[in-house]
């Protein structure tokens, strides 16, 4: 499990730097597998501008590019990115830099003719994305010259913890803090999370379908409706923590489920609730009962899996994945929360009957805390 400096110190009131954390985490029984410090990875990349960008003599798809790099003189640059123009900030790389996705130093080299005395990079040749049709452009308040992880946001060290399957109180920023703070290593700092007022009495009833000797399979399960959300990218701050830890930017709604899975260990999962047929209910599936999953696959169940299903099919599978058929997209109005608690051994059979491994799966088999389902709802409702 992955979370940066600063936002362990979010929960953590702590003048420790990161080596002192990790030894700690690791004298504790918390295995810290790596400690990593993109700003130090990324330490000979500076920020420059582009001052002139014209076509190339010899090549239409190519610019050739005046760069200020806060040096007396301007650095001459053959660029074949789409958005390379003047007047943009940029991560340069001068020869000698060794560039992240080969491993290999920059040269100075000639290309169609033209000498290129650097490099002004993509998030791809950086390691920081996949991105590699363009350039990366900064901020404009970027100062020339400085070094780019800053501009970056790339000034917070990386840890990596790995959680023990029987360490689930664990799997979360939340639960990292709360041990170094009973190690003595700072004090936890309690959030307390206001509950949101209801404008509407939430149309969806929930019911819990077992029989006797499977109730602990769902005992407890929440919900709310949410009226007129409105679907897209996420606040910048949202994607870069995400990006951070290694998690891709979906959507605001999906990225504020994954957000509080990291934060707090509180697994959600939120449905299109006009893609739902009547009401929701916890159960056991009917064997050879289907569901197509989140991840395009079909699969087909017994009656041992727990699935949400509403009035007319299995919806998703409880505690692993939820289903295709009702996810969220950009078009998506009206949502429904799903919060509830799972029991661990039923989750990881299915996990491993099904060959399905989620993040929702990994918290769940390891135990999440019954307490967290109502707040849980509380934060994504804030988000």
């Amino acid at each position: 499990m992955k979370f940066t400096l600063s936002w362990l110190k979010e929960h953590l009131d702590t003048a420790a730097d990161v080596q002192t954390i990790a030894d700690k985490l690791t004298s504790i029984g918390l295995e810290v597998e790596s400690v990593e410090d993109a700003g130090a990875r990324l330490k000979d990349f500076t920020v420059a501008e582009i001052v002139t960008a014209e076509k190339h003599p010899n090549a239409d798809k190519l610019r050739l590019c005046m760069v200020n790099t806060g040096d007396k003189d301007l650095l001459q640059i053959v660029c074949g990115a789409p958005n390379a123009r003047a007047g943009i900030k940029v991560v340069l790389a001068r020869p000698g830099t060794v560039i992240p996705v080969t491993g290999e130093a920059l040269k100075i080299g000639t290309i169609r003719g033209v000498e290129s005395r650097g490099m002004m990079c993509s998030a791809r040749e950086l390691l920081l994305g996949e991105d590699h049709d363009g350039i990366i452009e900064l901020v404009s308040e970027a100062i020339v010259g400085a070094p780019a992880a800053p501009a970056l946001g790339l000034t917070d060290p990386v840890i990596d913890v790995s959680i023990t399957p029987n360490r689930g109180d664990a799997a979360s920023v939340h639960g990292i803090a709360r041990d170094l703070a009973a190690a003595g290593l700072g004090t936890l700092k309690t959030k307390k999370i206001d509950p949101v007022a209801g404008k509407f009495p939430n149309p969806k009833k929930i019911t819990l379908d077992f029989a006797p000797e499977d109730r602990n399979a769902c005992p407890i399960f929440a919900g709310r409706l949410i009226r007129n959300v409105k679907n897209g990218p996420s606040p910048q701050w949202v994607q870069d923590r995400l990006k951070a830890v290694g998690m891709k930017s979906i959507s605001a709604l999906v990225d504020a489920t994954n957000l509080i899975a990291q934060d707090r260990g509180r697994p959600l999962h939120v449905f299109d609730a006009d893609k739902l047929s009547g009401n929701l209910h916890a159960r056991m599936a009917n064997d050879h009962e289907q569901v197509l999953a989140l991840d395009g696959k079909t699969y087909v169940l017994d009656g041992e899996t727990v699935v949400i299903a509403d009035d007319s099919f299995a919806r998703g599978i409880a505690g692993v994945m939820g289903g295709e058929d009702t996810g969220c997209s950009l078009e998506t109005k009206n949502v429904f929360i799903e919060s509830a608690w799972f029991d661990p051994v039923r989750v990881a059979r299915a996990g491993r009957k099904l060959g399905i491994i989620s993040d929702a799966r990994y918290r769940f088999e390891r135990g999440v805390d019954p307490q967290s389902v109502l707040p849980g709802i509380e934060l994504c409702t804030k988000l």
